[in-house]
């Protein structure tokens, strides 16, 4: 006879291992204004920023099968929302952002209603247009300096702290926070019963349907939040960049093409992949910026030889050869017997 116990639980070692390290990791980022220099945070806070948009990227690619190619639409909307909320409506800055969070939601309401019922690369095309109408119409609004832009004025700028240290230091907590709050964000979704469902829909979307799932709501909702956290983000950037102009706003290349590669060598469907991807591109414009337009040749060249040699992108290289997981989604049984 032999006795069969089955333990049943999501966490692993290195999951445990992964979740010390990256409270330690944490305290030491947070810890960053009293041990880094200047130009290293403002560095770090773009970093945090592009990570936060390549998680939410890669949720609606990589989950939802939303392939969109004009996230740049709510990067700009969060950045305009931004300055007309400060300067037009004299909100302070950290309650605008709340704000153009807010409002990214409801504008995406109509644009999922409009774009949803386009599928594929006509839904991608849609998206891309959607994003041009923005930046057109934005460009035509003169209050916020048409198409030449607008600066923050100064004494918005100084609301937020009397000091140049002090700004740029909550400038970069900020943006730790925003990049926290989106991976926690899409962590706790992804392991709630919708995004139990979303994974459904993303292996097999006829038999989730098939099984009662509502693939249109679940998609609706999680383009929802994206767009509202992605004008989140745009306000951050902006509010960093203190300027705003229709084409840097709406950049095609800085705020989705960046993104998509970020995502795609990390590792597409997975938690940990734009964190990989993040690093990895990071790593590459800092040693290769000087080199000019090569410096995107070799991005190009790398994205290639990752999607010929690891589909799945680094980190789905290194999860299944080494069956190693950070952030735990499925359950894992284990089976103790005795005979």
């Amino acid at each position: 006879m032999s006795d069969s116990n089955y333990t049943v639980s999501r966490a692993s070692p290195a999951a445990k291992g992964a979740a010390v390290a990256g409270a330690v990791i944490l305290i030491v980022l947070i810890l960053a204004p009293w041990w880094a220099g200047r130009a290293d945070m403002r560095l770090m806070g773009e970093l945090f920023l592009y990570l936060a948009l390549a998680s939410l990227w890669n949720l609606m690619a990589g989950y939802a099968g939303l392939v969109s190619v004009g996230q740049q639409a709510y990067v700009g909307f969060g950045g305009y929302m931004l300055f007309a909320l400060t300067i037009f409506g004299g909100l302070h800055p950290v309650v605008a952002i709340a704000g153009a969070a807010v409002l990214g939601a409801l504008i995406s309401v109509p644009v999922a209603a409009l774009i949803f019922r386009l599928r594929g690369a006509y839904f991608a095309i849609g998206t891309w247009v959607i994003a041009e109408v923005f930046r057109l119409s934005f460009a035509q609004i003169s209050a916020l300096g048409g198409g030449s832009g607008s600066s923050l004025p100064v004494d918005i700028v100084r609301s937020l702290s009397s000091s140049r240290s002090g700004r740029e230091a909550l400038s970069y907590w900020m943006a730790l926070g925003a990049a926290v709050l989106v991976i926690a964000a899409v962590y706790l979704f992804l392991r709630s019963r919708r995004g139990l469902a979303l994974t459904a829909i993303r292996d097999n979307e006829l038999a989730a349907g098939s099984l009662g799932i509502d693939i249109w709501k679940t998609k609706f909702v999680v383009y929802v939040v994206t767009s509202a956290l992605t004008a989140m983000l745009g306000a951050l950037i902006f509010l960093q960049k203190l300027r705003i102009s229709p084409d840097a706003a709406f950049s095609v290349n800085d705020w989705t093409a960046f993104v998509i590669f970020i995502v795609v060598i990390g590792g597409i469907g997975t938690i940990e992949g734009p964190i990989i991807g993040t690093l990895i591109f990071f790593a590459l414009r800092e040693t290769l910026a000087d080199l000019g337009t090569t410096y995107l040749i070799v991005l190009g060249v790398v994205a290639i030889v990752v999607m010929l040699k690891a589909p799945k992108g680094v980190w789905g290289y290194v999860r299944e050869r080494y069956q190693i997981q950070v952030f735990p989604l499925r359950y894992r049984v284990k089976t103790d017997s005795r005979n």
